[in-house]
């Protein structure tokens, strides 16, 4: 499976051409906040920019915060959609439903 991982630097550009970003259980590492806000405990981590694509929909079994213990602002992005519950019922309930589309 390793060789379906991309690098970061890699990926992250693709991010602006995605109709939509999948995020299953992560919280710090997709947390704008460490590109934009100085004074964040996280600023300057690497963090995938799954905020670019079109379309964030993030599955995430409760609203708690990452390791930081820090609010993440893509979670009340314009382009991002929560879907809480375990992740590997909530993808193959996406999967289903793309498939009755």
């Amino acid at each position: 499976p390793y060789d379906l991982i991309e690098d970061m630097e890699d990926i992250n550009p693709m991010f602006e051409q995605a109709d939509v970003a999948l995020v299953i259980g992560a919280n710090d590492v997709v947390n704008p906040v460490a590109r934009s806000n100085p004074d964040s405990p996280i600023y300057g981590m690497p963090i995938l920019d799954a905020d670019k694509a079109q379309n964030v929909i993030v599955i995430k079994r409760g609203q708690g915060a990452g390791f930081s213990g820090i609010e993440n602002h893509l979670f009340y992005a314009d382009n991002t959609r929560m879907l809480y519950g375990d992740g590997q019922k909530a993808v193959g309930e996406l999967i289903s439903g793309v498939k009755q589309l």
